[in-house]
């Protein structure tokens, strides 16, 4: 009997996509692989680097409770292979929770190696709250250094609200649950009690700096009032302990703690890499491009327009 060949396979059409779709597997096992390898690298810097280095880790903009960076910096400080780092700032601050968050994070690798902070252009409220986990911090001479304090605004579009003709009403569990409203304006007995919250925050804020720069009452009290200064003003009030930058953080980790200046420098955060097209394709399918970042929640940030 005659073998008689398939006529799917006779159709050079159907070979070519055949051909196709191998093609198509191979290039989709390709862009796996690339995928996880560019994840390692993004997630996982600081372990993946060989011999000894000296990291740095960049804080720039609003700061927030961030639980990728703080996992980060928790592998971070169990590395063998940094030899120190270098936290490099430029940032208004930002909420006081995330400042809190990055300074306890920042003192888990003080007590495992050295740390030393950089000021760029401005290192102020939650930012100088995370500067002083390190145990030596530089700014310009014309840095923005300190605003330490902490602040609620409230804006009340009560008048607003009348000449449009809208009236807002609730019904709440207790007089001062979610109060104040931006309706109205904050009455003697919602002031009070935010001004309990300000305080103890403050107190918070204002014990650890005592505490990490060691400085006395009067030294204190002569920032207490949340003024900005300049890196040479930050000096003599004793905010900062010398003037410089990255070379001369590097200079001090070699004199203190005989750190080799000749060893690589290496971004562990944030991640090198950046968004890659696999974290675009996820954030577009979950919505989040685009969305702002909230500061919700008691506020250490200095901007030059606010209250």
């Amino acid at each position: 009997m005659a073998i008689v060949d398939d006529p799917v396979e006779t159709i050079p059409v159907t070979r070519s996509l055949r051909r196709s779709r191998g093609r198509w597997r191979i290039f989709a096992f390709l862009a796996l692989a690339a995928a996880v390898f560019f994840a390692l690298a993004r997630y996982l810097p600081a372990l993946s680097v060989p011999g000894q280095a000296i990291a740095r880790i960049s804080i720039s903009g609003p700061i927030t409770t961030d639980p990728e960076r703080s996992a980060m910096l928790s592998r971070l400080a169990e590395d063998d292979t940094i030899s120190a780092v270098i936290v490099s700032i430029n940032s208004p601050g930002g909420t006081t929770a995330g400042g809190e968050e990055l300074y306890e994070s920042l003192r888990e690798i003080a007590e495992q190696k050295p740390l030393v902070s950089t000021i760029g252009e401005l290192g102020a409220s939650a930012a100088y709250m995370g500067a002083i986990a390190s145990d030596h911090i530089l700014a310009r001479n014309l840095s923005i250094v300190g605003s330490v304090g902490v602040y609620y605004q409230h804006v009340d579009a009560g008048n607003l609200f009348d000449t449009i003709g809208i009236d807002l009403d609730k019904v709440a569990s207790g007089a001062l649950k979610s109060e104040p409203d931006f309706d109205e304006p904050i009455t003697p007995e919602i002031r009070a009690s935010l001004e309990d919250l300000v305080d103890s925050s403050f107190q918070y804020f204002i014990d650890l700096v005592a505490e990490r720069r060691s400085m006395n009452s009067q030294q204190i009290q002569a920032i207490a009032d949340g003024r900005i200064l300049s890196g040479a003003m930050a000096l003599e009030a004793g905010l900062i302990d010398e003037t410089g930058g990255e070379r001369e953080a590097i200079q001090w980790l070699a004199a203190n703690h005989e750190i080799d200046p000749a060893l690589p420098l290496i971004d562990v955060w944030p991640p090198p890499s950046g968004p890659n097209w696999l974290d675009l394709i996820v954030a577009r399918a979950l919505g989040d491009i685009g969305k702002g970042l909230p500061l919700d929640g008691l506020v250490a940030l200095w901007h030059p327009h606010g209250p």
